[in-house]
Order: C-alpha cells, then structure tokens, then sequence
C-alpha cells in the first residue's frame, strides 16, 4: 500500500507568522511551496474553495513542485452547498449574474446556464496540474447542511456527473449520512458513484461532526482527514480563520494508532491520502511528519529480515543491500524471517 501524507495548505497565515516550518529563505508564496515540496509528498490546495484558482496559478503549483509531487483540490464552495459572494467569481462570470438582493447566494440561486459555466471554468482551472500528472483527488467537503435524503442524494451525484472525468473524494458533515441505520447505505451510495470516501478525524458529539467510519469505497484510493480532536474549539463562536477550530496538537500515541488503522484501511494496490487539517501554526507539519515516521518504522518492521542458519545476528533489512542479499543467498547460507 502507497501512503501518501501532507497538510491542507501550504501557506496559512498563522503557520508562516510562527516561522517554525520555513527557512528564512522561503519568503514568498513561490519558494514556500517549492520547500514544502522537498517535505512532503501531497499538499490539499484550499484556496480553490473560496474562489476559483486561475489557470495560470494552478500551472504556478506544477512548475514549481517535482514531478511525483500529488496535489488534491478542493471544489469550490458554491457546488459543495456553501454561500459565496459575487465578488469571488470570475468578472466575466459576475456579469452574468442575475439581481440577488441578498450579499451572500447559494448553488440553488444561479441560472443553470451559468452554473454550467462555472463547472466549466473550475475544470479549466484543473487542467495544468492534470496535464502535468500532479492532480489526485478533487475534494467536495460537503456543508453540515446537506441531508441524507432524495435532494442530498440528487446534489451529491449532480456534483459527480459535473465532474465525471476526474477522482472525487467526498465529506459528509452531517450525521445522517452515517447513523447506525444508514451508514451501509451511504457506503454503497459512495461505492456506486465510485468516489473515495473520506474518512474524518475529529470531535463527536456535534450536530456537525460525523463518526470516523474506517471504509474504502473506491477501487484505487482512499482518503483520511485529520481534523484535530479540539472539542473546546470544534464550533467556536466569532472565529475569523481556520487555525482558531482546528488547533490541535496530536500526541505520537494517537498518531500510532491512526497509524495501525491506515494501513488496514485497504489493499496493497490501493494509494491513501492522509491530510492533516490541524493547522494552527505548524501543527499539521509536524504531526504530518511524525505520522511519516511511525508508518515508515512500522513497514520496516514488516519487512522479512536475512538471519543465517546458525542464527547469527540479523542483519537489519535497512543495511540489506541489493548486492549483499544476492551474495548471501548465492552461498545458500541465510534464509528469510518474518518479523
């Protein structure tokens, strides 16, 4: 199994004020992202969902990121169920709104002809990181409002055919979706639209908290995001960003654990996307890199070991080279172990 692990953003506020992640050579937008790449391996873009990325910004983010590097994309607000405004929308876009009385508009409240352009020009906005083979999953992080019932149901797979063409990754954020008599069929929902099912860390016992459902429900990917487990700020009243609801600091325990849990979450063939949503400061950076290491002890701890037949000490499979391997089991003195 492939695990891939990175953060939701490169460039929070409170993360480039702490000064705790990049040297001080990282000063601009540019560099920042380009020593995150020497980091990490996935990135979740989450500007995309307040407005849409130009084109020209998301060929930015492939030029300057290596070539296995993975970004996943978050969909724009108006299609996940959230308000916007006019002032996020293209100019040529906002001109063709119609008279809203109100300052804030919804998905329902735009003519069809111009929803349709706006799909059209969030795919265009994708299309430099798809050519350059760096785009994974677009994530609809769906609002706390979107139900479990026929208008949900008919929303979330409008949102899949809209975007048939590339790997969506799916949130629920109401606990309809997932209470004891509906969660198998949410699953088989996920499953017969073949979006990844996102898996969600985070506080319970809100109306807008769900229960972390262990489950893949794609044939190649699955997904895991951590949210921090602050209950005291999970729906804090007056906050103005982010890092104020999911400042949460997880201790090497509870990274362990979701460890153990990510990889039995599916086959060897499958890739998982693990992103730390933690984000006051450098929390996600370093809990991100903390999770690294641990799924990085716990494989080599899977890996069989080369022991001799006298039982000589191991050899650690770390100081196994190709070459000393080949030697060994020419002379037929060594056999493998299984931790």
């Amino acid at each position: 199994m492939k695990v891939l692990v990175g953060t939701a953003s490169w460039s929070d506020k409170s993360l480039v004020a702490s000064k705790k992640f990049y040297p001080k050579g990282a000063s601009t937008p540019e560099a920042r992202l380009r020593f995150y790449a020497t980091q990490f391996p996935l990135v979740e873009v989450d500007t995309s969902y307040y407005a849409i990325p130009l084109a020209q910004t998301a060929q930015g983010w492939a030029d300057r990121t290596p070539a296995h590097f993975t970004l996943n994309v978050k969909a724009f607000r108006l299609f996940t169920g959230h308000a916007t405004t006019a002032k996020v929308l293209p100019p040529d876009l906002r001109a063709e709104l119609p008279a809203i009385e109100k300052p804030s508009f919804y998905f329902k409240d735009v003519p069809a002809a111009l929803r349709e352009a706006i799909w059209q020009r969030f795919k265009e906005s994708l299309e430099p990181l798809r050519a350059a083979g760096k785009l994974g999953m677009v994530h609809f992080q769906f609002a706390p409002w979107l139900l479990r019932n026929r208008a949900g149901h008919a929303h979330v797979a409008h949102c899949v055919e809209m975007m048939r063409d590339y790997t969506l990754s799916v949130e629920f954020r109401n606990q309809t979706w997932f209470d004891d008599a509906h969660l198998g069929e949410t699953l088989a929902f996920e499953r017969e639209l073949n979006v990844v099912h996102t898996v969600i860390d985070g506080p319970q016992g809100f109306h807008n908290s769900v229960p972390p459902v262990w489950e893949s429900t794609h044939i190649d990917y699955a997904l895991v995001r951590l949210h921090g487990r602050n209950h005291e700020t999970w729906n804090i009243k007056g906050a103005t960003v982010a890092s104020q609801r999911f400042d949460y600091d997880y201790p090497d325990a509870e990274l362990d654990a979701i460890a153990a849990r990510v990889e039995r979450l599916a086959p060897e063939t499958f890739t998982t996307h693990v992103v730390m949503n933690n984000n006051n400061e450098d929390q996600g950076q370093r809990n991100a890199a903390t999770l690294i290491r641990i799924l990085e002890k716990r494989r080599q701890a899977r890996l069989p070991r080369l022991v001799s037949r006298d039982h000589e000490p191991i050899v650690p499979a770390t100081l196994q080279t190709d070459a000393l391997a080949d030697a060994l089991i020419d002379k037929s003195e060594w056999v493998t172990e299984s931790p």
